[in-house]
């Protein structure tokens, strides 16, 4: 309280406690049921919550609760046993056990210091024109938004929004990002691309064989190497220790770039503290191994060890077999999908068993979209609905087409098909077809009977006429011709229909200056007419 402005909240309601002689700092009770925000701008939603009566002698006394009231702070110090407001560590929270006093201690001693200016890294850049989260209000990829364990991302229209202030730099989102929408800076990936070059060239050259990639995190794996080195047996030869960031930042694209460069396995360091938030790791080192199982490789390449003990991991590590990779080398230009095609290309020319297409598990990143050509009328909502461009068309005919290396199997071409003849089928195609933009399908377009303009389908107007030829609101004569016009051309057409209640008359013409000259002309005729008349009349009588 002497460097904070600091207030308490007895969750248990505090009838055990005893009131100060002099209360320095706010009382309150209540139970904090939801928390948000972030350092500086906490909000937490407390039922039941009521301040201490100053009038409490043995035990506290409080005014009378309310149901839930929004409260905010800057720092938050939860000492409730067992229970956390955030499912992921956030800055400006901190939740020690309460039966550990040196944890609470050290608590109490950063809360102290935590007034001021800080500066937070923005760890993510994201590019929301490649991200595939949804379409017209149609829901595709949310990747991200599933890895994320800080609850950072939440859906915002058509793409995703990054917080910033929440997000702790675990990397997860741009590892599964198929896109490289996010994509993490702290180092950027050809960054880690060219270190991890440059490691296996060096190591390769020097004459080592079945390079192991230990990759780590400075904060847990740094002391747990230094451990294992100082007491233990150290690592073995062959494993190559691999700082970042976060391990949790290793996606598919890292992984298959450390194989093409020749690393016979990859093995993660994760801190046991954060083994929940590796799944979206554990999903990426899955589908790696799938891709390399299908091209021949050996299994095993991937492995993950989250242990706190450094004699275990040491046990682990040298009992990992010794597996190889042909050496080779890429330069990592381009976005991801470029890393991952490079890296693809490399592996797959160095595969022992080397295949054209190889099957994927549902969920890949890559695939095929197979249009059933019957059903299709050629609507292009997936053209309208793709993000990465790979359904298109042409802007003179009537023509579909896919180009399979830009297909991230989102699934919103399929639930935007109104026909429904869209299916994905995940897989890797490495012929040079499926860089091409292939014809799916092609029509000759129709044209408007009134304006000749080309417009629509002909097969779709024609199939549209056959449904409708019964119906009775078309039942007069000429009245499907409405449907074999333009959408200008159909206006006019019921303007112009003697039976329609919104017809009107000829508009009238708009008058102008000559129109009142000339009517003014016309009454000083007339009026020159009748005093003629008058004065004819008079002489004659």
């Amino acid at each position: 309280a002497e460097r904070l402005d600091v207030a308490v909240l007895l969750c248990a309601g505090g009838a055990d406690v005893l009131p100060p002689s002099l209360t320095d700092v706010p009382v309150f009770k209540g139970k904090p049921t939801a928390a948000s925000g972030h350092l500086g701008a906490f909000t937490l939603s407390i039922e039941g919550f009521a301040a201490a009566a100053p009038s409490s002698r043995q035990a506290f006394k409080f005014t009378q609760a309310k149901k839930a009231v929004p409260y905010e702070c800057d720092l938050i110090l939860d000492l409730r046993k067992g229970e956390s407001l955030f499912s992921s560590p956030r800055d400006g929270c901190h939740n020690p056990d309460p039966n550990n006093p040196a944890l609470v201690q050290k608590a109490l001693f950063e809360l102290s210091d935590m007034a001021g200016t800080f500066e937070k890294p923005r760890y993510v850049a994201f590019d929301k024109d490649l991200c595939a989260h949804s379409r017209s209000g149609i829901a595709g990829c949310r990747l991200c938004i599933d890895a994320c364990p800080s609850g950072a991302i939440v859906a915002d229209g058509d793409s995703v929004a990054i917080d910033p202030y929440i997000c702790a730099g675990h990397g997860s989102c741009a590892a599964v990002c198929p896109t490289g929408a996010a994509a993490f800076t702290v180092p950027p990936a050809d960054a880690v691309i060219n270190r991890l070059a440059t490691m296996l060239g060096t190591y390769n050259k020097a004459g080592g064989k079945a390079p192991a990639l230990l990759v780590h995190d400075v904060e847990f794996g740094g002391p747990m190497i230094d451990a294992m080195a100082r007491a233990g047996r150290g690592l073995p030869a062959n494993v190559l220790p691999f700082a970042v960031n976060r391990v949790t930042q290793g996606g598919l694209d890292f992984l298959l770039g450390a194989f093409a460069h020749g690393a016979g396995q990859v093995v993660f360091l994760v801190p046991p503290a954060a083994n929940g938030e590796a799944e979206g790791l554990a999903a990426q080192a899955e589908l790696a191994q799938a891709i390399l199982s299908g091209l021949g490789y050996a299994n095993g390449r991937v492995t993950l060890i989250a242990e706190a003990d450094p004699e275990v991991v040491e046990e682990k590590l040298y009992a990992l077999q010794s597996l190889t990779m042909p050496a080779g080398s890429f330069l990592p230009l381009g976005n991801k999908r470029a890393l991952l095609r490079l890296a693809l290309e490399r592996l797959h020319r160095n595969a022992p068993q080397p295949v054209d297409v190889l099957a994927l598990p549902p969920g890949a990143p890559f695939g095929n979209a197979e249009v059933a050509l019957d059903g299709c009328t050629l609507c292009l909502s997936c053209v309208g609905a793709c993000p990465t461009g790979a359904f298109t068309d042409s802007a003179d005919l009537p023509r579909l087409f896919f180009a399979e290396h830009a297909c991230i199997q989102c699934g919103l071409c399929k639930a935007s098909c109104p026909e429904k003849v869209i299916a994905l089928t995940p897989r890797l195609d490495f012929t040079s077809g499926a860089a091409d933009r292939r014809l799916i399908k092609e029509e000759e377009p129709f044209e408007c009977i009134r304006c000749q303009k080309p417009f629509g389908v002909k097969s779709t107007i024609e199939r549209i006429m056959k449904q409708l030829d019964d119906h009775p609101s078309f039942s007069g004569e000429g009245a499907l011709d409405v449907i074999r016009m333009c959408e200008d051309c159909r206006v006019f057409a019921f303007m112009e229909a003697k039976d329609n209640p919104m017809a009107h008359q000829d508009r009238p013409l708009p008058r102008t200056t000559e129109d009142y000259l000339r009517e003014r002309q016309e009454l000083r005729r007339q009026a020159l007419a009748e005093i003629e008349e008058r004065e004819a009349e008079d002489k004659d009588s």
